[in-house]
């Protein structure tokens, strides 16, 4: 039975812990819970090391040789010691001197940098700006779409500095009238322009969500390409001022929606950089062509727009609608005239001819009258000749 591998080992762990004398010696039985693990396990078969003897306390021995060694005297003298103060050491950088140098000394001071916080800006700057992301064709072609908008400005810019400077309407370049006519040519096109170039930015959503680029969202994405072009174009009909500052609150607006919708995976990574410069340059075209049109605001007549226009129809044809209805009411009033006319001509035609039929008739008595004189004459003569 016990030739087995398994059996002697089994046997083995079983018999050792009693053979042991040091476990003994030092009180220290083996649990069962080792004995399970050594039956259980082959890590019988490795030599054990022996079981830790107990030490005396070291610490005790440490304790007492350091007591002994004390200087009582030189303890009850640094114990009596009064401290002087020396304030002239103490400040609020005592406290952090360098590691090597000596208690009280001045810390050498680090030379500072005073561009370091102009230098910081510029850094943030220039990471703001950074589209080294944004490929290349949409850099240049957005570039180039901006170029009309800030070349409309530009030229805004110089007509009322051309208006404001004119000696006897002569400028510098062209004349104050001219300059004005310039000027009246360049509102539709900016604001027309700009029209577009917002209905073209909330076009881009579309495409993303028939592309399916970050997933599909359906109306919420739809939105933006229906309310952007519902908010740009009727800018066409407004004064130029009002149209510039309504398309101004328009970019701004949809620059917070891309950025949403960039931060939300809608768009590509680099689409918000991309439209914060794009804005800044529209934004920054849009104020400098308002200052422009604000320092000739008092000398320049103002071109009536489509609103006027729109008025001015509505007020003329209430005009020729009165005009109609008075030369209407003089039609009906001479007509009315005309047919009691000839209602007057018809009785007095009835009259005459009333008057005609009775002189008619003392024409006929006249002459019945002459007839009866003539035959009595007749009679007489008759009768003298028969006499």
């Amino acid at each position: 039975m016990l030739r087995t591998k398994v059996s002697r080992m089994a046997f083995r762990s079983i018999t050792t812990p009693g053979a042991r004398p040091a476990g003994t010696a030092f009180g220290r039985a083996a649990s069962p819970v080792q004995c399970t693990a050594r039956f259980t396990s082959l890590s019988s078969n490795r030599p054990q090391p022996p079981p830790i003897t107990q030490l005396q306390p070291i610490q005790t021995i440490f304790r007492r040789t350091l007591a002994s060694k004390i200087n009582k005297k030189a303890e009850d003298k640094y114990a009596h010691e009064k401290i002087k103060p020396t304030p002239e050491t103490v400040s609020s950088t005592s406290s952090v001197h360098p590691l090597f140098s000596e208690v009280g000394t001045k810390a050498p001071e680090n030379e500072v940098d005073m561009m370091a916080g102009v230098k910081h800006d510029m850094d943030m700057v220039k990471d703001t700006f950074d589209l080294s992301s944004v490929p290349r064709q949409a850099y240049y072609i957005g570039l180039a779409g901006v170029l009309p908008y800030l070349g409309t400005s530009l030229s805004t810019i110089f007509c009322s500095w051309e208006i404001t400077n004119s000696v006897g309407g002569s400028g510098y370049v062209m004349n104050a009238q001219t300059a004005e006519t310039l000027l009246h040519i360049l509102e539709p096109l900016q604001i027309g322009y700009g029209a577009v170039i917002l209905s073209f930015l909330g076009a881009i959503h579309w495409g993303l969500e028939f592309a399916g680029y970050g997933g599909t969202h359906g109306y919420r994405r739809y939105a933006i390409g229906v309310l952007t072009p519902a908010i740009a174009w009727p800018t066409l009909l407004m004064p130029v001022e009002y149209a510039l500052i309504t398309q101004f609150a328009a970019f701004t607006m949809l620059y917070y929606v891309d950025v949403r919708a960039t931060y939300r995976g809608w768009t590509p990574p680099w689409y918000s950089i991309y439209r914060f410069v794009l804005t800044f340059i529209v934004g920054a075209s849009i104020v400098v062509s308002l200052v422009g049109r604000g320092k000739i605001s008092g000398q320049v007549v103002r071109q009536p727009g489509a609103v006027d226009k729109i008025t001015a129809l509505r007020e003329a044809a209430q005009e020729t609608l009165v005009r109609e209805e008075a030369a209407a009411k003089t039609e009906k009033e001479a007509e009315e005239a005309e047919t009691d006319g000839e209602e007057d001509k018809d009785e007095g035609k009835d009259e005459g001819k009333d008057g005609k039929e009775e002189g008619k008739d003392v024409k006929e008595e006249g002459k019945e009258g002459k007839e009866g004189k003539e035959s009595k004459e007749n009679k007489k003569e008759d009768k003298k000749e028969k006499k």
